[in-house]
């Protein structure tokens, strides 16, 4: 660390010269009293291992997020995809080419404050992540010192309200779905399973004779198997003796055997795998309507399969692990 003074036609300059990694800096100040607290900074950082080449921060929003992108090979596809999406349309346009080290917290609340004018709160949420992810990237790989993201003030979002489904509510909507869907239906109802967990199941994950199904995979949107997110996510549910028989005649109407263990349980009329957004829009929807059950999710038959397991008496932690839940905090209300 080094301040020199020297004199020009408009007075003293003071300048502050120091290294960071291979180069020697430079900042000039007019009084001496701002290079001795910029030194004294400077120092001070250093002790703390956080003194940083100011040349990184020059370098383009755009080229760490990409960076950024690379460092993640084993994300899921469907994230990249969404991660991709946004940087894409809701990022990049706005900072994108800007150097990320002059882009501020400002910066960053004026950009949630956009979006918070068009989209919903759980969206808003979802595009801050990503932001923040990269923020966070360029700290660690020593781009930046310190992350813009901090104190934003980003839209609440209300909790999920599950709908309260009755018995006969569900025979309706299995009536409409037809007896093969009704039988995934019944899986989400009563094993809890998320739909690319039961759009996944194949024929070697049943049990059938010991009653039992094993969660240890789901179906992406690419229609390929993956592992469930967490280790919470494997697991082996009991199946009651009803619906070991529906599958056993699901099974018999689609003349599957053990033979025949890599075969999907469930699948188009065709027998291709599903696609979310098919059977959600042919399939799904058009039953639930049908059945007085408009808006009705696969998703909230999870929160059904969760309020039967508490109303038998059961403690509070077993409902999450037959649902996969990955921690004790409830994603959603228990009705």
């Amino acid at each position: 660390m080094q301040i020199s003074k020297r004199d020009t036609a408009s007075g003293s300059r003071y300048d502050v010269r120091w290294r960071a990694g291979d180069r020697v800096h430079t900042r000039t100040f007019h009084r001496r009293k701002d290079a001795d607290a910029f030194a004294v900074t400077i120092e001070a950082d250093k002790l703390k291992g956080i003194v940083l080449d100011p040349q990184r921060g020059n370098v383009t929003f755009e080229s760490v997020a990409k960076k950024w992108q690379a460092s993640m090979p084993t994300k899921r596809a469907r994230s990249k995809e969404l991660d991709e999406m946004v940087l894409r349309v809701h990022i990049l346009p706005t900072i994108g080419d800007r150097a990320i080290a002059t882009i501020t917290p400002a910066d960053i609340q004026s950009l949630v404050d956009i979006w918070t004018a068009k989209l919903a709160p759980s969206t808003v949420h979802r595009q801050y992540s990503c932001l923040r992810a990269i923020m966070s990237y360029a700290v660690r790989a020593d781009i930046i010192y310190r992350s813009p993201c901090r104190n934003i003030h980003l839209p609440r979002v209300s909790l999920v309200k599950r709908p309260a489904l009755s018995a006969e509510q569900l025979e309706h909507l299995a009536d409409a779905l037809g007896d093969d869907q009704a039988v995934m239906m019944w899986c989400g109802a009563v094993l809890g399973l998320r739909w690319a967990e039961a759009a996944g199941l194949t024929v070697d994950r049943l049990d059938l004779l010991n009653g039992r199904l094993t969660v240890d995979r789901q179906l992406t949107r690419t229609r390929t198997l993956e592992p469930p997110k967490s280790e919470a996510g494997v697991r082996t549910l009991a199946c009651p003796a009803w619906l070991v028989d529906e599958l056993s005649a699901l099974l018999a109407r689609r003349r599957l055997t053990a033979a025949n263990g890599d075969a999907l349980i469930f699948t188009t009329s065709s027998g291709r795998a599903l696609f979310y957004t098919d059977w959600r829009r042919y399939i799904w929807i058009p039953a639930c309507n049908a059945a007085g059950l408009p808006g009705l999710r696969f998703h909230d038959l999870r929160s059904l399969a969760a309020t039967m397991l508490v109303a038998t008496g059961v403690d509070v932690k077993t409902p999450r692990t037959r649902l996969g839940h990955a921690s004790d905090t409830p994603r959603h209300r228990l009705h």
